[in-house]
């Protein structure tokens, strides 16, 4: 198996005395959209600093493409790509004009490249035109394609939907897929925009008051063995389930229980015998919301 992409090893920073970040480990491989959450204030943007060599680290290690960002800086953010907080962008020039600035600073880009990465995320037919006349989104990809320009290993990007509309989102989504799957480059997404954080990554880790609450896979984040599901029922023989022992909720049109998957069968049989008719049986999905606020929740409970 090959090494991890990214690896920060019980990272840890205090700012006036206060541990902003607290041991701090996890590791990202490589072609997968990782997602980074938290609440405001939790760490995340500190954390992505850190990554990138704008903050120092007080302890611990960060390495990228088994480079230490301390000790090896300039042969680690070789490796980066990423836009933090919003893309920095000459207005007053055209996109291209930009991409040109920013390739001055690294050796080896060509105008071939800067044709490539300007095609990869839309904007050929906008790029001669000035910055001020871009739309956010547009300056958003623009933002993307300076930060490809170097074919980077890892791209890390910081609340990249911020401000943007529905369609705007979903273009940004659409192009982190595609670093990703034409590319095989590994993605960084901090956000709060839990829907869209689901659709778009592989895995998810949650952060809070500096600490790693939890890390998993989207898809096992979201199912668990036992969930909620849904019995649309005539409710007027409902009064005997109360003395059944069977623990339900009563909704709208119906009720809700939680139970694994392999119990539902037996469920319905038991109201069938209560003399209660089933029209519809459906589980209840939970969402990356709904896991995110437990988390939090139980993490409260524990530091506190």
């Amino acid at each position: 198996m090959s090494s991890p992409v990214v690896e920060l090893k019980n990272v840890t920073k205090v700012i006036k005395g206060k541990k902003i970040i607290d041991d701090l480990s996890f590791t990202i491989e490589e072609g997968e959209v990782f997602g980074f959450l938290g609440p405001n204030g939790a760490g995340k943007t500190t954390t992505i600093r850190m990554m990138v060599g704008l903050m120092g680290i007080s302890s611990g290690e960060i390495l990228i493409c088994g480079k230490n960002v301390k000790k090896e800086f300039e042969d680690a953010l070789q490796n980066i790509g990423g836009i933090v907080e919003n893309p920095e962008l000459y207005k007053f020039l055209t996109g291209y004009q930009n991409l040109m600035q920013y390739a001055r600073m690294v050796k080896g880009i060509s105008k071939q490249k800067i044709d490539e990465v300007v095609e990869f995320v839309g904007l050929k037919d906008r790029i001669h035109d000035k910055v001020k006349t871009y739309s956010l989104g547009m300056r958003q990809r623009l933002g993307l394609a300076q930060s490809l320009l170097h074919d980077p290993k890892v791209m890390i990007l910081d609340e990249p939907t911020n401000g943007l509309d529905p369609a705007g989102i979903r273009e940004i989504r659409d192009h982190l897929k595609k670093l990703t799957k034409e590319k095989g480059m590994s993605v960084i997404v901090s956000s709060h925009l839990l829907s869209e954080m689901e659709m778009m990554c592989d895995r998810i880790a949650i952060i809070q008051n500096g600490r790693l609450v939890d890390i998993q896979k989207v898809h096992d984040y979201v199912q668990e063995s036992k969930q909620k599901y849904f019995f649309e029922v005539e409710m007027k023989n409902i009064a005997s389930l109360q003395t059944s022992g069977i623990d339900f909720e009563k909704v709208e049109n119906g009720i809700e229980i939680e139970m694994e998957k392999d119990e539902v069968p037996n469920m319905i049989q038991l109201l069938i015998e209560k003399g209660i008719r089933i029209f519809e049986v459906k589980p209840i999905s939970k969402t990356l919301e709904d896991r995110f606020i437990e988390v939090t929740t139980q993490g409260e409970k524990l530091h506190a």
